[in-house]
């Protein structure tokens, strides 16, 4: 059989060498683009809080730029030493001393915290040198940090108490055998603007606050209401995603229900929002919002707690 190479085959065949010819002379003409994107400078960062019944403890950090390498030593790097934090009462006003704790081998990382136990050895000072969390009453925190001063107020709410807290079966699709989740009974007070926030503790695990931990009364003002609350997960959590947010029967759960101020649910709020959706291309771009003054970034918070514990059932 023979093949006819006629002049549509010798077009397709110039055609070709010519859209080759065009790609070669393209990349040889690339030019490489650096692009160096500017960070901003560190900003100070605030995490604090004071319960009622309990002292303030305050940890500080500088911002970590967006695109730098996170290790230890970044984050040894981020922590703050050396600065002066003060809590008010509006009556007395205390200096937080700080303290250190070495997280790798003989010293190898030290990061900084304040306040007025050292968690290496705690003893509890004389009560004349402390402040301890009471209900409706404000605290002034004060941090003064390379000649920079920075401050924020909060009030410690009374939480309103739960009528009930129980364990049942979750409502999902694919329940797993003898798993429990928590479900919260409770009047919600009349006065609108009513913030909680919420914690958990399985067994022997550390207590943990909820992936989603804030909530508002801005549907349920005034209202008798229930609903079901997962327990809280490390936000580091990387295995037991078919289990997530439940307990099992027989199981010792420690509830932490904590009423916080209207400035404290918006940090929490936006913190958490900002986390569940990083790196999404689809969510809406939002700014975690701050009440601590000229220009650092974090929260000054102050709770109210009240504490249930129950066997899973």
């Amino acid at each position: 059989m023979r093949y006819n190479l006629g002049s549509s085959s010798t077009g397709l065949i110039s055609g070709v060498a010519a859209f080759v010819l065009s790609l070669f002379f393209l990349l040889s003409c690339e030019k490489e683009v650096d692009i160096n994107l500017k960070t901003g400078d560190p900003k100070l960062v605030v995490e604090g809080g004071i319960e009622n019944g309990y002292p303030p403890f305050v940890l500080l950090s500088t911002s970590i730029g967006y695109f730098q390498k996170i290790d230890l030593t970044t984050l040894e790097n981020s922590a703050v030493h050396g600065a002066e934090v003060y809590v008010s009462d509006g009556i007395k006003t205390i200096r937080l001393k700080e303290y250190s704790l070495d997280t790798g081998f003989n010293g190898a990382n030290k990061f900084y915290y304040y306040g007025v136990v050292d968690l290496r050895n705690p003893t509890i000072p004389p009560l004349d040198s402390l402040i301890l969390g009471e209900f409706e009453k404000m605290y002034k925190l004060t941090v003064i940090y390379q000649g920079k001063t920075y401050e924020s107020h909060t009030k410690i709410p009374t939480p309103t108490p739960l009528d009930s807290v129980i364990t049942k079966v979750p409502d999902r699709p694919d329940i797993i055998p003898n798993s429990r989740t928590l479900e919260v009974f409770f009047k919600d007070p009349d006065t609108p603007g009513n913030c909680m926030r919420y914690y958990t503790q399985r067994n022997s695990e550390p207590l943990y606050p909820a992936l989603n931990s804030v909530f508002n009364d801005e549907i349920i003002n005034g209202k008798q209401f229930k609903t079901e609350l997962p327990l809280a997960e490390p936000r580091s959590t990387t295995t037991r995603f078919d289990s997530l947010g439940v307990c099992y029967v027989g199981d010792t759960v420690l509830f932490k229900w904590t009423a916080i101020d209207k400035n404290v649910y918006d940090f929490w709020n936006t913190y958490e929002y900002a986390l569940g959706t990083l790196g999404s291309p689809f969510a809406t771009p939002i700014q975690v919002k701050s009440n601590i003054s000229n220009g650092a970034l974090g929260i000054w918070a102050g709770y109210g707690a009240i504490y249930d514990t129950l066997i899973a059932k």
